[in-house]
């Protein structure tokens, strides 16, 4: 009885956050289908439905376009951050004091964003990267090479040295052993570092509200921005292009949460 109790109290406290969680996209959605005019009316249900706003909104932004600066800028920041991390995380792991360099990085993901934008704004226009997708990727995937390299230090200590020492004996430099040693292990941690790296850059809005300002480069969370107005928000297309953008990302997240839930447990609890 004590077990099957532990068991139903797990799911329903499991079932109470489920709800919790979802109760934002819910009302997200609720304000997706209703007219103008039942938008103001404090009620959580609408009293009548339309799907409007979800054909009006390609008419008042380029939404297209925008999912697609996000996606690309994400999936590009994505590449390059676990490019750069993943030797990084070699080495803290691998090298005494390794750990100095694991907590450098850290320590400057912990500055605020807002204190780099003035400088990195001169120095990207300097070099004609502003206002372009690439400027986006650039800017996101430097940014968030401490966590990627965090997450993939984790997955580096669980490899056992003797892997490397064997080949290294074999006639390997330390390169090739890693090249060909470890790096096939780290296939778990690498995924996982590129979904939380890709999440971290599609929901960005900093960098991007002061970076990218023309419409061809603008993503989909400066596009949300776009919806108020001097005198009033269109929150019906506001809330249909937001869930027009999360939607694949859910979808991406419930098809790779293996992924996440390991390389986000490996990074607590090495």
């Amino acid at each position: 009885m004590t077990t099957r109790r532990r068991r139903r109290t797990a799911w329903v406290v499991l079932v109470i956050v489920a709800v919790i969680t979802l109760v934002p996209i819910g009302y997200l959605l609720s304000l997706a289908v209703r007219p103008p005019a039942d938008v103001l009316n404090s009620s959580l249900l609408p009293t009548r439905w339309t799907l409007a706003n979800f054909t009006a909104v390609f008419h008042t932004i380029d939404l297209g376009t925008m999912l697609q600066n996000s996606w690309a800028s994400a999936l590009g920041a994505a590449l390059l951050a676990v490019v750069i991390a993943t030797p990084a995380a070699y080495f803290t792991a691998r090298r005494f004091h390794g750990e100095r360099l694991l907590t450098a990085l850290l320590a400057s993901y912990c500055a605020p964003p807002i204190v780099a934008i003035i400088p990195l704004f001169f120095l990207l226009r300097e070099v004609g990267l502003t206002n372009n997708v690439l400027c986006l990727i650039v800017v996101n995937g430097i940014a968030n090479v401490p966590v990627a390299a965090w997450l993939l230090d984790g997955f580096v200590r669980r490899i056992p040295i003797e892997i490397d020492e064997a080949a290294v004996i074999d006639g390997l430099s330390v390169a090739g052993a890693f090249r060909k040693a470890v790096l096939p292990l780290l296939w778990p941690g690498i995924v996982a570092a590129l979904l939380v790296v890709f999440f971290l850059s599609y929901n960005e809005f900093l960098f991007a509200v002061y970076l990218a300002v023309t419409k061809e480069s603008q993503t989909l969370t400066v596009g949300l921005s776009l919806f108020q107005g001097d005198r009033n928000v269109q929150f019906g297309q506001q809330a249909a292009a937001g869930l027009l953008g999360i939607l694949p990302v859910y979808v991406l997240a419930l098809a790779a949460q293996r992924y996440l839930v390991g390389g986000l447990s490996v990074g607590a609890t090495k």
